[in-house]
């Protein structure tokens, strides 16, 4: 039986998952690390820790989908909508521009429900705190390296995460990147920004007629969410939840900063936007390394095979572009390079 590692739990990682699990008709042992506490990557859902109903998308906040990708990715968007994971976004964003044919969607569960879709489906375990440091070639399969446990032995390998995380890793991997891709690699970039969920008692009442707004005239704060209200789950139970996303030139000024210190800038600013909010009851600052692709690799149609026999490819959107669809090319991209192995 293939024992096939899959690095990082956002869409692609997920969904690599599940397309592996559909398409291969042989017995593989399939399992998913990331060093995360919980599956989403940049599309995760923060909990309250007093109501884990109460809920916050700290990361992607709605999926926009062209009509190019309608057409092109409609079996992923009908296997979604279909399932009640997606829904159309019908509550206002305030400052969204919208394109000629343009359909926006929420997760009523939370964003990181499409990842715990994929995982379910493609059956995979799922290991979180698993932090992979060196990758070897041992006897014609992987040596995978964590933090903290023994090395593993697989004989097939997906890395999913950030570029720069992947080129930090030690090991034999550092030999097998040729200059050419390690250039490649090295000239992807990311933005920078923080996430700021707040979450209240229930019965809190935030008083604005919109569900989100885009903000042009904060040097801080570029959008602001009640996230409850924009996945249109507003229930008398459960409290409001706030989100709010910081511009890029704040996050990469702040980027060092503690979290405290950040989190303490973020609410001064939010006074000059919703004076007079009510506290909220618990607070979640999610530092944004590495948010959006701001320039992906060249040459890479949605993937780069840094080795052949074993396996061991790269994938996300560092190799195509920042959404959902992105992520979407690159887990078939992926399929179609691991194909001849596995």
């Amino acid at each position: 039986m293939a024992r096939v590692l899959i690095v990082g739990a956002g869409v692609t990682g997920s969904l690599c998952a599940a397309l592996l699990r559909r398409q291969t008709s042989r017995p593989l042992y399939l399992a998913v690390w990331d060093k995360a506490e919980d599956s989403g990557g940049r599309m995760t859902t923060a909990s309250s820790p007093h109501n884990p109903q109460c809920t916050a998308d700290l990361g992607a906040q709605y999926i926009t989908c062209t009509l190019h990708y309608a057409k092109k990715h409609q079996r992923f968007y009908d296997e979604l909508l279909a399932h009640g994971i997606l829904r159309p976004l019908t509550s206002p964003i305030e400052g969204m521009v919208m394109k000629a044919g343009d359909c926006n969607f929420v997760a009523p569960q939370g964003i990181s429900s499409i990842i715990k879709h994929y995982l379910k489906e493609s059956g995979a375990e799922v290991y979180f705190r698993h932090h992979v440091t060196q990758i070897n070639l041992r006897n014609d399969k992987w040596e995978v390296s964590k933090q903290t446990g023994p090395p593993e032995q697989f004989d097939l390998i997906v890395l999913t995460m950030p570029v720069p995380q992947i080129l930090q890793l030690q090991g034999d991997i550092t030999n097998l990147i040729s200059e050419c891709q390690r250039q490649q690699l090295e000239a992807v970039s990311y933005s920078s920004r923080y996430a700021l969920g707040l979450f209240y008692e229930a019965g809190t009442k935030i008083d604005v007629p919109w569900a989100g707004q885009y903000i042009t005239s904060n040097p801080c704060i570029r959008f602001v969410s009640i996230d409850n209200k924009k996945r249109n789950i507003e229930s008398s139970e459960i409290g409001p939840s706030l989100v709010i996303h910081t511009t890029v030139p704040f996050g990469v000024t702040y980027l060092e900063h503690s979290i405290e210190d950040v989190q303490e800038l973020i609410f001064q600013q939010l006074e000059n936007i919703l004076p007079g909010l009510p506290q909220p009851i618990a607070t979640k600052c999610q530092k944004w390394r590495h948010s959006q692709v701001t320039n992906a690799a060249a040459n890479c149609p949605g993937q780069m095979t840094l080795h052949h026999k074993p396996f061991l490819a790269c994938g996300g959107d560092g190799f195509t572009q920042s959404n959902f669809d992105g992520c979407i090319t690159s887990a078939l991209c992926v399929l179609e390079a691991l194909k001849n192995y596995i």
